[in-house]
C-alpha cells in the first residue's frame, strides 16, 4: 500500500476514533475532539489526493469479493481526487472553526452525537468519490445524505428546523431513487456492477433508453447539486443548519451532485449529443437567473447565501453545458476550455462560499442575528471578520482581482464563442445564455453590496448588533486562510489553468490550458513558439515582465484568432492586481501629503436638521432589494395578506403596514402542479377502490390486454 492508501487509511481510522473519543470526554471537550479529528481528517484527504494530483496517475485497491456483485473496488483518479483535493480543504476550514463555534451548543444539544455526524459526513464524502463500483456507492451516498439530514436537523428546537430537515431528506431520497434506476439499468446491460465495465452500456441501449438514463441521473444528481427545479430543499436546509455545515454543505456536498453528474453521464454515459448539452445549459442557465434573483431580495444572510449557492452551480453546470454542445458541434479546444471555465468556478464557489458561511456564523454567533434589516455597524467591533467577509463578498461578485472574477469572464468569453457553432438555433440560445449570465452578475454585485453594507456599515439597528463583539482567534483563522486563496486564485489563473488541464485530462483536450496560457515566458523570436511580430507586439505591453524570476508559461490569458483578428481576449490579472496595488499606494500616498499640514475638525453629522441620525431612518435590506423586487415582479408574484395604511387629516400618512406571503417560482411553477396532478391520480385511484368484483375483473382484464398490446408494439 502506498502513501494514498496509508493517507485514506488514517482518514477513516481518525473518523473512527474521533467519534469514540467524543462519545468518551466531557461535553465541553467535544468542540477540540471535533476541530482536531476533523482537521487530521482533512489534511489526510489533502495528502492523498494532492499526491494523484501531481503525480497523474490513480490509485486502484481491491477491497472483498461478495457473491452476485463481484469485487468491491476503490479508485482514486485524477477526477475524483481533484473534488476530494477542494472537500478536504473546506472540511478543514469549517474543522478549525467547529473548534470554537460549537462551544455556543453546550449543555443544548448533544454535542457527541453532532461529533459522530461529522465525522460520518467526512467519511462519507470521501467514501463516495473513492468508489468505482455501483453497490458501495449507492451505499456511501445514502450514508452522505442520511448524516448531511441528521446535521441540519441537528437544531432540532428552533423553529423550521425540522420541516427544513425533512424536506431535505425527501428529496434526497427522491433523488437517490433516480440514481438507482439509472444505474441499475446501465448494471443490467453490461451484468457488472463495475464502473469501468459500465462505460459498454451505451452501445447496447436504444437512444429511448439512453436519454432516460441521462434525465434520471442527471435531475437525480441535480437535487443534491440544487439544479432547478430540484431546489427546494437547499435555500430551507442551509439556513437551518449550523454555520460549519452550512460551509460543507455548499462548498462540498453540491459539489457531489456535480461529481455524480461528471463520472455517470460524462465518462460512463458519455453524453455527447446537442440535445443533452442543451438541456443541461439551459438548467444551468435557468437555476442561476432564479438563484440570483430570490438571493437578492432575501434579508437572512445564511438566506442569501444558500440562494447565491443555487446561482452558482447554475454557472458551473452551464458551462458543462456548452462543453458538451462545442464537443458534439466539432469543436474540442472550445469544448475543453468551457470545462476548464466550469471547473475553475467550481472551485472558486467552494473557496469563497465556504468563507462567506463561516463569516456568517460568526454574525450569527456574535451578534446574536443573521437578519440583515436588524445588524449594521458591525465592522466596528467585528474588524476581521468584515474584512474578509468583504474579499468573499468581492469574490462572489466577480470583482477583480478576486477568483470569482477569472472563473466568470472566462464563462462568458466562451459562451460568446458560440457564433462559431453551425446551427442559428444554437447560436441563439448561447446569446440568450450570456445575456443572462450577464444579468446574474449584475445582480450578484447588487446582492453582495446588500449583504455586507446591511450587515457591517452604517449603524447598528439592533441591541444585539450594538453589542456584538469580535470572534476568536481560532475561528479567524480559516477564514483568513480561505480570503488568502481568493486572492491568490484570482491573481495566478495561469498555473491554475494549466494544472486543471492536466488534473482533468481525461474530461478536458490536451491542449486547452496550453492555448489559453501563451508561452511568453519562453517563448523567444528564434524559437518559434509564438510569431515573432505577436510576441513583438506584446512584449510592448510588458507580457514577458516576470520571466528572469517566475517560473510557467506566463501571466496573460489569451484566445489567439485569426490573422485579421490575432487576439479574441486577453487579460492578465497578475499584473492588473500590481497596477491596482501601485496605484492605490500612490492614492495614499498622496492622501497623506495633502493632509499633513491641514487640522482637521469634528463636528456633528448633520442629519437634514435633526438633532441626531437614527438607525430606524437608515436604509435597509429590504428597501434597498426593493427595486429587484419591482422589476421582477412577474418572477416573484408575491401574495399580499395586509396592506393598510394610517394616514392624520387624510394628507399626511403615518405608517404603512403590508405583509406578503411569499411562493418561489419553483413550488408555483413545478412543485405545486405535480403536488395537485399526484393527488388528484390518488383520489381517482381510491376511488377504484369500491368493492365490486366485476370491476375488478375488468381491471385485470384491462392490464392484461395493455401488456400484450405493448408487448406487440416492441
Amino acid at each position: 500500500m502506498n502513501s494514498v492508501g496509508v493517507a485514506l487509511a488514517l482518514l477513516f481510522t481518525v473518523c473512527v476514533v474521533g467519534i469514540v473519543i467524543g462519545a468518551a470526554v466531557p461535553e465541553k471537550r467535544i468542540p477540540v475532539v471535533l476541530a482536531w479529528a476533523g482537521s487530521i481528517a482533512a489534511v489526510s484527504a489533502l495528502w492523498a489526493s494532492g499526491v494523484v494530483l501531481v503525480s497523474g496517475g490513480a490509485f486502484r485497491h481491491l477491497l472483498w469479493t461478495i457473491p452476485s456483485i463481484g469485487t468491491l473496488t476503490i479508485l482514486l483518479d485524477r477526477v475524483s481526487a481533484f473534488f476530494l483535493f477542494i472537500g478536504a480543504i473546506v472540511i478543514l476550514a469549517s474543522s478549525v472553526f467547529s473548534g470554537s463555534y460549537m462551544r455556543r451548543f453546550i449543555g443544548h444539544y448533544s454535542l457527541a452525537a453532532f461529533n459522530a455526524w461529522y465525522l460520518v459526513l467526512c467519511a462519507s464524502i470521501v467514501w463516495i468519490l473513492i468508489e468505482s463500483d455501483v453497490f458501495g456507492f449507492l451505499l456511501a451516498w445514502e450514508a452522505m445524505s442520511i448524516s448531511s439530514y441528521l446535521l441540519v436537523n441537528f437544531e432540532h428546537q428552533r423553529r423550521g428546523t425540522a420541516q427544513a430537515g425533512y424536506l431535505m431528506l425527501a428529496m434526497s431520497e427522491a433523488g437517490f431513487l433516480a440514481i438507482t434506476v439509472g444505474l441499475l439499468i446501465l448494471a443490467v446491460s453490461t451484468d457488472s456492477w463495475q464502473f469501468s465495465d459500465l462505460t459498454r452500456a451505451p452501445v447496447a441501449l436504444t437512444h429511448f433508453v439512453r436519454w432516460a438514463v441521462f434525465l434520471l441521473t442527471f435531475f437525480g444528481f441535480g437535487v443534491k447539486a440544487g439544479l432547478v427545479p430540484v431546489n427546494a430543499w437547499l435555500p430551507r436546509a442551509h439556513p437551518a443548519a449550523p454555520a460549519n455545515v452550512s460551509a460543507i454543505l455548499s462548498g462540498v456536498i453540491l459539489n457531489l451532485g456535480l461529481y455524480g453528474i461528471i463520472r455517470l453521464d460524462f465518462q460512463i454515459a458519455r453524453v455527447t449529443t446537442t440535445g443533452a448539452g442543451v438541456v443541461i445549459l439551459s438548467t444551468g442557465t435557468v437555476s442561476a437567473l432564479v438563484g440570483i434573483l430570490y438571493a437578492t431580495t432575501e434579508t437572512d444572510l445564511k438566506g442569501v447565501l444558500a440562494h447565491s449557492s443555487i446561482e452558482n452551480i447554475g454557472i458551473v453546470t452551464l458551462g458543462f453545458g456548452a462543453s458538451v454542445i462545442f464537443a458534439a458541434a466539432g469543436h474540442p479546444f472550445l469544448s475543453g476550455m468551457a470545462m476548464i471555465a466550469a471547473f475553475y468556478h467550481m472551485l472558486n464557489h467552494s473557496i469563497y462560499k465556504a468563507l462567506l458561511f463561516l463569516g456568517a456564523g460568526s454574525v450569527d454567533e456574535h451578534a446574536g442575528t443573521r437578519d440583515l434589516d436588524h445588524l449594521g455597524g458591525l465592522a466596528r467591533v467585528m474588524p476581521w471578520t468584515a474584512g474578509v467577509f468583504l474579499i468573499g463578498a468581492l469574490a462572489i461578485s466577480a470583482v477583480p482581482p478576486f477568483n470569482g472574477f477569472v472563473s466568470e469572464w472566462l464563462t462568458l468569453q466562451t459562451l460568446l464563442r458560440g457564433v462559431e457553432l453551425p446551427s442559428v438555433p444554437l447560436r441563439l440560445l448561447f446569446a440568450v445564455c450570456g445575456a443572462v449570465l450577464a444579468l446574474t452578475a449584475a445582480l450578484a454585485v447588487t446582492c453582495f453590496v446588500k449583504a455586507f453594507a446591511m450587515a457591517f456599515l452604517g449603524l447598528p439597528r439592533s441591541e444585539n448588533a450594538a453589542r456584538a463583539a469580535e470572534a476568536q482567534g481560532v475561528a479567524i483563522a480559516p477564514m483568513v486562510l480561505l480570503a488568502f486563496l481568493c486572492v491568490l486564485l484570482g491573481v495566478l489563473p495561469t498555473y491554475v489553468m494549466p494544472a486543471l488541464n492536466h488534473d482533468l485530462q481525461p474530461l478536458i483536450s490536451a491542449g486547452a490550458a496550453e492555448s489559453l496560457v501563451p508561452p511568453f515566458f519562453t517563448a523567444t523570436s528564434e524559437n518559434g513558439q509564438l510569431p515573432p511580430a505577436f510576441l513583438q507586439d506584446f512584449h510592448n505591453l510588458g507580457a514577458q515582465s516576470g520571466k528572469r524570476f517566475l517560473p510557467g508559461r506566463g501571466l496573460v490569458v489569451l484566445l489567439r484568432g485569426s490573422e485579421r483578428n490575432p487576439v479574441v481576449f486577453a487579460m492578465s490579472p497578475s499584473y492588473s492586481f500590481i497596477a491596482l496595488v501601485l496605484l492605490v499606494f500612490m492614492a495614499a500616498v498622496v492622501i497623506m501629503r495633502l493632509t499633513r499640514k491641514r487640522n482637521v475638525a469634528r463636528r456633528p453629522l448633520w442629519a437634514g436638521g435633526i438633532p441626531r441620525l437614527l438607525p430606524q431612518m437608515t436604509y435597509t435590506a429590504t428597501g434597498f432589494s426593493n427595486p429587484v423586487r419591482v422589476v421582477f415582479h412577474a418572477i416573484f408574484r408575491p401574495n399580499i395578506i395586509e396592506d393598510t395604511r394610517q394616514t392624520v387629516a387624510v394628507h399626511f400618512r403615518t405608517a404603512i403596514h403590508r405583509q406578503r406571503e411569499e411562493t418561489h417560482v419553483v413550488d408555483r411553477v413545478f412543485l405545486r402542479p405535480v403536488g395537485t396532478a399526484v393527488g388528484r391520480i390518488a383520489s381517482f385511484l381510491a376511488g377504484m377502490h369500491h368493492g365490486r368484483l366485476n370491476a375488478y375483473v375488468v381491471y385485470v382484464l384491462a392490464f392484461l390486454l395493455l401488456v400484450l398490446f405493448a408487448y406487440r408494439a416492441t
